[in-house]
């Protein structure tokens, strides 16, 4: 569900912090509710105290377990998660006091143990259920979030947002719609952060929205100038609703947010900047008025906007991309008019048009274009390949899946 992939420390931690405080807010709700039930009777705080400490370190034994083993990493993990502690901790709690009270333990106990579980288990239950569905989350995401405030010189953080499970139901435009595998899709998106990651990039995820399709094309949502993060106008009337958590991450690392106001619309798409010229594609999705909007934001931070034609893909940077050199990269037939870009470089494969760089001598590219790959590396660049075929029947590219700050 968050920031992924998270180092083994990082995980360890997380799971540690998100288990300890589990298991206090499941103790202090527990004993607080059994001393309610009791009318605050004398001596019941202590006695439910007592009696409940041996379930509330299971929670957190078995929190940290879950954690560890990635139950967080998925909203379905969350809740088997809370499921398989909320049933397993109050029965185990219940061991060290027939233990104490020198029942022996066997099989023939098992039934009446279950049977607390409408009784004197309840509560915990209840409790345990609860928290890890609401609470831990939450505190798993904030300790596992990278910092909140990046000076220049370290920004080298990436933005990603994981796919929702409503993936094929996305705008399509260019091609046919075809049935979309989405545990395939989950393991590619997991390979594209985790290549993120092994490049030297510090992965930021943005909070989830589960019930927008195209969410995990995050690119569209949010366009990098340096400090300044453009919140941008969805073409798209159905991803309107990805904006706000977009905007919060970019908030949380300190950057000065500018937006794209209706009736203008810019989708992040159809921006690419070479340089100080930043080139948007007027198509299906970005209009006159988004390009006037973002003209006005970018002139005052020295950057030169120069609208181009696009009618015959999605977005720009589905027909154009660019090198570290700055020599826009594109597949023919995609492009209107290459001759705008100045330095073009005709790539044989449509899938071969984008490119996300990396470092100044290495690119990432979609391993659906092995011709480009060689093209590129013939030109002298290391080139890094990930599958992400689930996202390309949706339009996708290896820009969309990401927002770079640096």
């Amino acid at each position: 569900m968050y920031a992924r992939p998270l180092s083994l420390v990082r995980r360890f931690v997380a799971s540690l912090v998100v288990g300890a405080a589990t298991a206090i807010v499941v103790h202090l709700s527990t004993i607080t509710a059994y001393a309610v039930s009791q009318a605050l009777a004398a001596g019941t705080l202590a006695q439910a105290h007592d009696a409940y400490l041996a379930t509330s370190l299971i929670v957190f034994a078995l929190t940290f377990v879950g954690g560890a083993a990635g139950a967080f990493l998925r909203w379905y993990g969350v809740l088997v998660l809370a499921a398989v502690v909320g049933l397993i901790a109050p029965l185990l709690g219940l061991l060290p006091r027939l233990a104490g009270a020198g029942v022996p333990i066997t099989a023939d106990v098992l039934g009446p143990l279950v049977t607390t579980l409408s009784g004197i288990s309840l509560l915990p239950l209840v409790a345990t259920i609860v928290t890890t569905t609401t609470l831990a989350p939450w505190v798993w995401r904030a300790v596992v979030r990278a910092p909140s405030k990046l000076t220049a010189g370290e920004r080298r953080t990436v933005l990603v947002r994981m796919p929702s499970p409503r993936l094929a139901d996305g705008e399509i435009t260019h091609i046919d719609r075809t049935p979309i595998d989405f545990e395939l899709a989950e393991d590619q998106w997991d390979g594209y952060v985790a290549t993120l990651a092994n490049a030297g990039w510090a992965t930021v995820e943005v909070e989830p929205a589960l019930d927008h399709p195209d969410s995990v094309f995050v690119e569209d949502a949010l366009v990098v100038f340096g400090d300044t993060a453009v919140v941008t106008s969805p073409g798209a009337e159905s991803r309107e609703g990805e904006i706000a958590g977009v905007e919060t991450a970019a908030r949380d690392l300190g950057l000065h947010i500018e937006r794209i106001q209706k009736p203008g619309t810019l989708d992040g798409g159809d921006v690419l900047k070479v340089g100080t010229t930043v080139y948007v594609g007027r198509g299906g999705r970005t209009n006159g008025d988004g390009i006037r909007q973002l003209r006005g934001i970018l002139a005052p931070l020295g950057y030169t906007v120069v609208a181009v034609p696009v009618t015959k893909a999605l977005h720009l940077k589905s027909a154009v991309t660019a090198l570290p050199d700055g020599t826009v990269i594109g597949y023919p037939p995609l492009v209107d008019d290459p001759a705008i870009f100045g330095r073009f470089l005709a790539v044989p494969e449509a899938h071969g048009t984008a490119v996300v760089v990396l470092a100044p001598d290495v690119v990432l590219l979609s391993s659906s274009a092995p011709l480009t790959a060689e093209l590129l590396r013939e030109l002298g660049y290391a080139v890094v390949t990930v599958d992400i075929s689930e996202f390309e029947k949706m339009e996708g590219c290896v820009t969309c899946l990401s927002v770079r700050i640096r």
